[in-house]
C-alpha cells in the first residue's frame, strides 16, 4: 500500500464496494520515538494511495481508522470527538498522530468536495490474539504480558517504565471488529467517532492484574521514573 501503482493495481483487479482502512505502521511509544521518519512517511502513503483508489475506483463506502495519540496530550478526559486539533501532541508519538490526522482529514475532504461516504474512527488501544509481542515495538498490554510471562519463567523481577499513575483504555479487537461494522451499516457523519469500552485503568493497576494473570504473583514489581535529560556539557 505504499506504493501508488500497487495499490491501484489491487483496486483494479479486486474492485471492493467497503474498504476498512486498518493498514498502518504501529508500534509502542520506543518504536514511534525511534523511527519518527519511518512512521510520519509510510502512514502518509498507506491512507494516501487507499483513500484516493477508493475515490477513483468509485468504492461505496470507506472507514478509516485512526489511534489515540491524534488527540492533544492534554486534552481533557474523558477525550471527545471534539477536541481533535485544540492543542499540543504528545512528542513521543508526533509523527504517527500527525499522519492518523491527514487520513482523517482526507476522509473528511473526500466528503465534502465529491460526497464520499467516507468516515473515519478512532478506536482505543486494543488487544486480543496475534498482538505483537515484540518488546522493542509493542504496545503496552502486549509487552507487560512478555515482561511477566518471561519474568516467571527466569525467576526474575520485571522493570517497569514510568510511575504506573497514566490512564489507558483497552478494548478487545473483536468489540472493534463489531464496532467497524456497525459504523459502516450505521454511520455516514463527517466527524470522528471514538470506539471504546467506556472504562479506563491505571497502568500499574494494569501491571497487577497481568502479573496476577501469568500468577507472576510472587515477584516484586519495580517501578522507576523516566530518565532525566542531562545537558551535554559545553
Amino acid at each position: 500500500l505504499i506504493s501508488q501503482q500497487a495499490t491501484n493495481d489491487w483496486f483494479e483487479k479486486n474492485k471492493p464496494d467497503y474498504v476498512f482502512v486498518a493498514a498502518a505502521k504501529v508500534g509502542g511509544i520506543q518504536a514511534n520515538n525511534i523511527y519518527r521518519a519511518d512512521f510520519l512517511y509510510e502512514n502518509l502513503m498507506i491512507e494516501c494511495n487507499t483513500i484516493h483508489a477508493s475515490f477513483e475506483h468509485k468504492v461505496k463506502k470507506l472507514l478509516f481508522l485512526g489511534s489515540t495519540c491524534i488527540y492533544p496530550k492534554m486534552a481533557p478526559q474523558p477525550l471527545n470527538e471534539s477536541y481533535l486539533l485544540s492543542g499540543f501532541l504528545e512528542e513521543t508519538n508526533e509523527p504517527y498522530a500527525i499522519a492518523k490526522i491527514a487520513g482523517i482529514k482526507l476522509c473528511e475532504s473526500y466528503k465534502r468536495q465529491y460526497g464520499c461516504d467516507f468516515i473515519a474512527a478512532m478506536p482505543t488501544n486494543l488487544y486480543g490474539p496475534n498482538d505483537n509481542f515484540d518488546l522493542q515495538t509493542a504496545h503496552v498490554l502486549a509487552a507487560l504480558l512478555r515482561r511477566f510471562h518471561e519474568a516467571r519463567e527466569q525467576g526474575t523481577t520485571p522493570t517497569l517504565w514510568g510511575t504506573g499513575a497514566p490512564r489507558r483504555e483497552f478494548l478487545h479487537v473483536d468489540d472493534c471488529a463489531d464496532a467497524c461494522l456497525f459504523l459502516m451499516d450505521r454511520y455516514s457523519d463527517a466527524m470522528i467517532m471514538n470506539v471504546g469500552a467506556g472504562q479506563d485503568i491505571a497502568i500499574a493497576e494494569l501491571a497487577a492484574q497481568v502479573a496476577e494473570v501469568v500468577r507472576c504473583r510472587g515477584l516484586r514489581h519495580r517501578r522507576i521514573e523516566p530518565r532525566r535529560q542531562v545537558p551535554a556539557r559545553q
